[in-house]
């Protein structure tokens, strides 16, 4: 088990809390909610040991596009680059409806 730490500046504060995704069977969940400093701070918890420049990847480049203010935690058991990426955008889009 892996921990990972990520920060990010930010400028779009998330309204609200939302949470997707479930873990088990290769896929994750996403827990997001406002940031209390404005800032973007991820947290990785993950199975897979040694991928951390594979996630510090995925996570630069969704907060390129989105520099969104979240406090952002990521239960992973395994998801591909393009899953992770996917629950991402799930939890951004979530916190505005």
């Amino acid at each position: 088990m892996e921990r990972l730490t990520f920060d990010y500046p930010a400028t779009a504060p998330v309204p609200k809390r939302a949470h997707v995704g479930v873990v088990g069977s290769g896929n994750l969940e996403v827990l997001i909610e406002p940031s209390p400093d404005g800032r973007a701070r991820v947290v990785v918890s993950t199975s897979v040991d040694g991928y951390g420049a594979v996630w510090k990847a995925v996570l630069d480049r969704f907060f390129e596009r989105h520099a969104v203010a979240a406090a952002v935690e990521i239960n992973d058991f395994g998801a591909t680059p393009g899953m992770v990426a996917l629950r991402l955008e799930q939890a951004v889009e979530a916190t505005r409806s």
